[in-house]
């Protein structure tokens, strides 16, 4: 797979939530070879910003050789993509990463999001063929992408007010509702609880803070479930030459000599046990 830098145009762009742009764009060799968990990275038009932006793609359209970038301002240079239009050109290269791996069709798989970790699974719900339950975490009521998820996956919502769906993390709502059984079958729910279904081979990929994946990963060590984690970091060249967003790993990494991994080339999506976190 091969990254390639081009000039695309932008199709369209939307604010979907409060400093969130979902942003389409007309990338067709890029889309060509993308692949959900992957992302791209996207260069202002500042000069004196001289570092791309890393954006997790969203979703992929092959066929109309779209990608959609879903993002939150977070600074100088998206709050510069933000204004953006139908008609205007932005730099990007990609696809960078790896994605997440091929999954059969007799797994459930849970994917897990939280805040702006939400916009990669997308793409992924849509993708995969097998049994889906999306569990996506969110500050309140302000549910972007929850609609979208909704004709691929079952939908299971946490927000940190407790306005809508659990209160707290999706950890929290993972365990309400006794969604995610051991690879025994076996669910571990409050005394007195009834069991509400057992998921044969669950298997989980998630995208968000690494707070939330900490929780997930202690979470899926307990009951001995397979699960993929795409890390959130900062990122500067993009493609693993300045070795800027490393992260420890338990084996030794080729490049560097030393135990970590670049998150942007080696990642962004690690098997759980594979990073400390």
């Amino acid at each position: 797979m091969s990254k390639i830098k081009m000039t695309a145009n932008v199709i369209k762009q939307d604010m979907i939530g409060p400093d969130i742009y979902s942003l389409w764009i007309l990338a067709e060799e890029i889309a060509a070879q993308a692949r959900a968990g992957q992302f791209l990275s996207v260069y202002t038009k500042d000069a004196s910003r001289l570092l791309p932006r890393p954006i997790s793609i969203c979703e992929i359209d092959r066929e109309e050789g779209a990608l959609r970038l879903v993002y939150r301002i977070a600074g100088g240079g998206t709050r510069e993509f933000a204004g953006y239009r139908a008609g205007d050109t932005v730099t990007v290269l990609g696809p960078l990463g790896n994605g997440f791996p091929e999954i059969a069709a007799d797994r459930h798989v849970f994917l897990i999001g939280g805040g702006i970790g939400i916009p990669p699974m997308l793409e992924l719900a849509k993708e995969l063929n097998c049994e889906k339950t999306a569990v996506l975490g969110y500050r309140d009521a302000q549910l972007f992408l929850k609609e979208e998820f909704e004709p691929y996956a079952e939908v299971v919502v946490a927000t940190e007010d407790g306005s809508v769906g659990t209160k707290g993390n999706v950890l929290d709502a993972i365990r309400e509702q006794g969604l995610i059984a051991d690879t025994a079958g076996h669910l571990k729910l409050p005394a007195g609880e009834a069991v509400k279904q057992k998921p044969a081979a669950p298997v989980i990929l998630a995208c968000g803070p690494t707070p939330m994946l900490r929780a997930l990963k202690a979470f899926a060590a307990e009951r001995r479930i397979e699960c993929w984690l795409s890390l959130e970091e900062r990122m500067a060249c993009g493609v693993g030459a300045c070795l800027a967003c490393v992260c420890q790993t338990g084996g030794v990494d080729a490049h560097s000599n030393v135990h970590n991994k670049r998150i942007c080339k080696d990642g962004p999506v690690f098997e759980a046990g594979e990073v400390e976190l």
